[in-house]
């Protein structure tokens, strides 16, 4: 596997080609939104945590409609299963992706984890899988904001998101954490 190299503010994103639960592709960049692509990268069926905080963002489409934001939550789950998670956690209204190849998550600076079998769910790890990532890309294919973790716990609140795109939005605020080289810069 390749190592984790971070996406940069201002620069172009990995391209993204998906098939969606319930049929469908999702193709970052065919659809242009007025403002973001909100990208919802979420561990799979076994995380219970994914399953709550993906009926949260369920809760907020519309409010990210509002704001011109288009948005989809993936992972590198099997169609079966994000078709099960879908329906267990009734997420009838949010784009669910799969199939995202391990390869894919590490070139979106994603971490991957190895299984330890069962959850507390009941549900059993896949071998590996890729770990929660949050990302608004920009409709010409550029980073504007990004955050990875390593584990389940303690992601980005989506009301807190939907409160800083106001600012963003008002004050055509520009990505940061653009310096790739601060040497240069200085």
């Amino acid at each position: 596997m390749s190592s984790i190299t971070p996406l940069m503010p201002r620069q172009k994103v990995p391209a993204l080609d998906l098939p969606l639960a319930g049929g469908g592709r999702f193709t970052l960049g065919e659809t242009k939104p007025a403002n973001f692509t909100l990208v919802v990268f979420y561990r799979g069926l076994h995380c219970p945590i994914c399953g709550r905080y993906l009926a949260d963002l369920q809760s907020k489409l519309e409010a990210f409609a509002e704001r011109g934001v288009d948005v989809v939550a993936i992972s590198s789950d099997s169609g079966e299963r994000a078709d099960e998670a879908k329906a267990v956690w009734k997420l009838d209204r949010l784009r669910v992706a799969y199939g995202l190849p391990l390869e894919e998550a590490r070139a979106w600076g994603l971490y991957i984890s190895t299984s330890k079998g069962k959850t507390s769910t009941g549900v059993v790890e896949p071998a590996l899988f890729s770990e929660p990532g949050l990302f608004l890309v920009r409709p010409d294919g550029t980073l504007y904001f990004g955050t990875v973790q390593t584990m389940p716990f303690a992601r980005p609140n989506f009301q807190e998101i939907l409160g800083a795109l106001d600012f963003v939005i008002k004050n055509d605020y520009p990505a940061r954490g653009e310096v790739i080289d601060h040497t240069a810069a200085a």
